[in-house]
């Protein structure tokens, strides 16, 4: 196939990726995926769990294949994995039978390295990323932050002109996740880096914004790029700097002001006929209930900007946005411009004794979270006051997946428990009414 005239060392091009539903229907994940990605920057993939970013790079990594679209590389079209296309996963994915020369080798064995400079080249790749003096040391004897420097190492050694990393901080303590990024960042902008660009998979918005030249914010459902923002920050980045701070800033606005409009429309029908097929977030209300006490506590007094809370709560992206959503969807707070303020209804929740909480939340569920009033509606009409969990996730898996389902149904049972609407039983999975008027 002719070469593609491109200065670019990858281009995505009209990315779409689809799987087979239990009801024969595909299921869109990716759509209409754009980006390019030139030597000498690191770019991110920001988003939630879900977004897609984790496919699209396996994608790019030649480990699957798409629906649509054409991934290039150096102008030519990816047919699966290629040389200098190099991954780094979150799970450290090491062999726990190889030493960690072993491991680090590997790599440069299946290119057909001969011996000699192969070993020269793995204890190069250790010693460049601080792990001199482990060589003959197993997996199990290291700890998680020496795991994942194995991980890079092993990426590292055979010289990829793109690194791909699926969040390879996350599965890391705090304190150990930010010394391999500094060490790493320090390492990239030494130019001793053996690789000429970064794909950076992400859910960190101040990881993003402290390593990344440009980052891609995705939206979901299905997954696509929803706007590009550009950082134009020199390094090193100090996350104090009042230009740090607003760029940190601007991300979360471009990300609550999509999920504020998804969450002001959950409680309108979202395929026709229904309105039950919004899926909802494995949240318990206790982080709700904590989330809004936070909020309405000074100095914050009922508005708060969601990185300053989100530091304070020790929240990241995954566990404070969909807390934040499921409040606005209930009407207990308001999301945007990148600040949470609760309503009249929120401050009034604080203030209340456990009762009287647990008879607001109720009103609420059922209000505005149409699968709690589905399934209160049918419970009321049946003789028996019981309904199978089959019936619901049947009816749910004609709109989403199968896990999808399960967590809809999950979150959905969690929060009428607290509010005494309904009951489950998972020895039979029946839904029951124990006092029914």
């Amino acid at each position: 196939m002719a070469l593609v005239e491109s200065k670019n060392l990858l281009d995505v091009n009209g990315i779409r990726q689809s799987f087979r539903r239990p009801n024969g229907d595909d299921l869109s994940v990716l759509e209409d995926v754009n980006l390019s990605l030139r030597e000498g920057e690191i770019v991110g993939l920001l988003g939630r769990s879900g977004s897609g970013k984790s496919t699209l790079l396996r994608l790019i990594a030649g480990l699957n294949f798409p629906t649509g679209g054409r991934i290039l590389y150096h102008g030519r079209p990816l047919a699966g994995p290629a040389q200098g296309i190099a991954m780094v996963f979150q799970s450290f994915a090491l062999f726990p039978w190889l030493t960690v020369l072993e491991n680090v080798e590997l790599g440069l064995e299946a290119l057909g390295t001969p011996e000699r400079e192969m070993r020269q080249r793995a204890l190069a790749a250790l010693d460049l990323i601080g792990l001199d003096g482990y060589e003959s040391a197993y997996p199990k004897e290291l700890s998680g932050g020496m795991r994942q420097r194995v991980g890079f190492a092993r990426a590292l050694v055979v010289h990829p002109d793109i690194l791909l990393m699926d969040e390879p901080f996350s599965a890391l303590d705090i304190l150990t996740a930010e010394t391999l990024r500094t060490d790493f960042l320090d390492l990239w902008c030494e130019g001793q880096m053996p690789i000429k660009s970064v794909l950076l998979v992400t859910h960190n918005i101040e990881e993003a914004v402290l390593m990344c030249d440009r980052v891609l914010v995705f939206a979901s459902n299905p997954g696509r790029v929803a706007q590009e923002i550009a950082i134009g920050l020199p390094q090193p980045r100090n996350r104090a700097d009042i230009a740090f701070r607003k760029k940190v800033d601007t991300i979360y606005i471009s990300m609550t002001e999509k999920a504020g409009e998804r969450a002001r429309r959950t409680h309108v029908e979202r395929f026709p006929g229904t309105g039950i097929a919004t899926v909802l977030p494995r949240l318990s209300t206790n982080v709700m209930a904590g989330l809004m006490e936070a909020v309405a506590a000074p100095p914050y007094n009922g508005r708060a900007d969601l990185p300053v809370i989100a530091s304070t709560l020790n929240m990241e992206i995954d566990d404070l946005f969909p807390a934040a959503e499921t409040l606005q969807m209930m009407r207990f707070a308001e999301v945007a411009e990148g600040d949470i303020r609760l309503s009249k209804a929120g401050l009034d929740f604080v203030q209340q004794e456990t009762e009287d909480r647990k008879r607001m939340f109720a009103e609420h569920l059922m209000t505005y979270v149409p699968l709690a009033s589905h399934i209160r509606r049918i419970l009321d009409e049946r003789p028996s006051h019981r309904a199978p969990k089959s019936r619901f996730r049947d009816e749910l898996e004609d709109h989403m997946r199968e896990d999808l389902v399960e967590q809809t149904l999950r979150a959905v049972i969690s929060w009428a428990r607290y509010a005494e609407l309904f009951s489950y039983n998972d020895d039979d999975e029946m839904f029951s009414l124990e006092n029914p008027s």
